[in-house]
């Protein structure tokens, strides 16, 4: 399989250095740069399983990277690192697309166990999630592809792209708990009061199309999330 190719964007010579021998030495082949516009220019040059990128940087800040790197690749992780514990910094990172978030001074060691939590995760999703479109859930037929739920020869019904993406997350999960941050942070790529509130609207619109089989229900899971419960 060989390493795993990270980016490395920070602007600080000394801590860069350091860190990128760290995890080299835990098997990560590191391209260390020096600002945004040199992590831009070298991201756009190579492949990479994982960015990690400061936030405060001259010339190009990490949150402009961010943009920039989406703008591309929808799919690598981003780690950001920040001297900040600013919420709206926080909130600013994952609205541009962060996997995860670090406060500076960190723990090394949480660093390298975020990296391959996240590495772990995108691996999964793209063996199996990424397989999987069709799913029996009772006497229901889903598509995710089409956005088709259907019964028997009835015409299908035609769902939102966040309807499907959530009932898809579902199915996966099916008759076992699909926690409530894992869809809101994958679908909603943010985890706040607002979007917790706008999926339990789209949770209230599944059940509704699913209530014409009574061996099909959505069970809330008080603090937790969410269970797709297929009796047959």
């Amino acid at each position: 399989m060989g390493s795993k190719k990270i980016l490395l964007v920070e602007d600080d010579p000394n801590f860069g250095t350091v860190l990128k021998d760290y995890l080299a030495l835990n098997d990560y082949n590191v391209t260390h740069a020096k600002d945004g516009i040199e992590g831009l220019i070298m991201f756009k040059n190579n492949d990479f399983d994982l960015c990690i990128l400061d936030v405060m940087m001259p010339r190009k800040d990490g949150f402009s990277l961010a943009q920039d790197i989406r703008a591309t690749n929808k799919e690598v992780p981003i780690i950001f690192l920040t001297a900040k514990t600013m919420k709206e910094d926080v909130l600013k990172g994952y609205q541009v697309g962060a996997d995860d978030y670090l406060n500076k001074p960190f723990d090394s060691e949480v660093l390298l166990f975020k990296i391959k939590a996240i590495l772990q995760r995108k691996e999964s999703e793209t063996t199996t999630e990424n397989e999987q479109f069709e799913f029996n859930i009772g006497k229901f037929f889903f598509n995710s592809k089409l956005r088709h739920l259907s019964v028997g020869s009835n015409e299908p019904q035609k769902l939102s792209p966040k309807e499907s993406k959530l009932l898809r997350m579902l199915a996966l999960h099916k008759n076992d708990l699909m926690p409530r941050e894992l869809a809101l942070t994958k679908i909603w790529r943010d985890d706040n009061y607002f979007t917790s509130r706008s999926m339990d609207v789209y949770i209230a619109k599944l059940r509704k199309y699913l209530k014409e089989d009574e061996d099909v229900e959505i069970l809330n899971i008080h603090g937790e999330g969410f269970r797709l419960v297929d009796k047959v």
